[in-house]
């Protein structure tokens, strides 16, 4: 099974180890393209702070996460699955884990980023400020840049397993699962439901979208758990209690859809 997930803008304030080596990373595939991203943005940042605070979209109050940018190679880092700390990560909570499960985050999370492009859990990175939406000046949008790189690194990261996307549809953009890998991806959209006048109304959450995200997978690893497929999923997110409804696809080549519905939000 491969994870596939967002990053946070939360972040831990610093790394603690060692700088960047950006040779040690997973998925060396990326490696040239993530060398002209960094490239380019420490550059940016380093030469004049006002126009990289416009590129990334941040406001004065900001302005360190551009300091930040400017010194991205020699940072201290820490394991990804440590620097981000967002509300899906917070529910996901990999340091709790056990040893086993721990192992299972390492070998099928993969956290998309628009620096990086993709990074297992457990590759050291330094904190950063660079979303999927940024357009750099040379290199253009993120979202597009990444797409000829994914599309040749990806597929063999998924093998013959079930690939589970939980990204948000910034970072989706940047590599969309095509032909046999389609069919044994499963997106998850998470709903409230509740009782209005006597009839159920759904709608979507966000902040608690992304906190059932993160319990979701935590369960998936503390249970061991290790669907073949969509449909091999949405029994195991039964037998853990889930409510799930699926949708599959109309035709081949297509991924699958999977309601996960919640009525309680916290």
């Amino acid at each position: 099974m491969l994870v596939l997930l967002p990053p946070s803008e939360g972040k831990a304030a610093s790394g603690r180890g060692a700088p960047l080596q950006p040779e040690s990373l997973s998925l060396p595939g990326l490696a040239e393209a993530r060398a002209a991203v960094l490239e380019e943005l420490v550059e940016l940042c380093q030469a004049d702070e006002e126009k990289a605070r416009d590129v990334l979209g941040l406001s004065v109050g900001l302005r360190g996460e551009v300091a930040k940018n400017a010194e991205l190679r020699t940072a201290g880092t820490r394991p990804a699955g440590e620097l981000y700390t967002g509300v899906l990560y917070d529910a996901l909570d990999l340091g709790s884990l056990d040893a086993e499960a721990r192992r299972r985050a390492g070998r099928s999370l993969l956290v998309f980023s628009g620096l990086w492009g993709a990074v297992r859990v457990g590759d050291r990175i330094p904190p950063y400020r660079c979303s999927m939406g940024v357009k750099l000046p040379a290199l253009g949008a993120l979202g597009a840049y990444w797409r000829a790189p994914m599309a040749q690194v990806l597929p063999e990261v998924a093998g013959g397993g079930l690939v589970l996307d939980l990204r948000s549809a910034a970072y989706a953009a940047a590599w969309k699962p095509g032909g046999e890998v389609a069919e044994r991806t499963a997106s998850v959209r998470v709903l409230h439901a509740r009782m209005v006048d006597g009839v159920e109304k759904r709608s979507v959450v966000s902040h608690f979208n992304k906190a059932t995200k993160g319990r979701l997978v935590r369960d998936l690893l503390v249970a061991g758990a290790r669907p073949t497929g969509p449909a091999e999923l949405v029994e195991a997110l039964r037998d853990l209690g889930y409510a799930v409804e699926a949708e599959a696809p109309a035709r081949a080549g297509r991924s699958w859809s999977l309601d996960v519905v919640v009525t309680e939000i916290h």
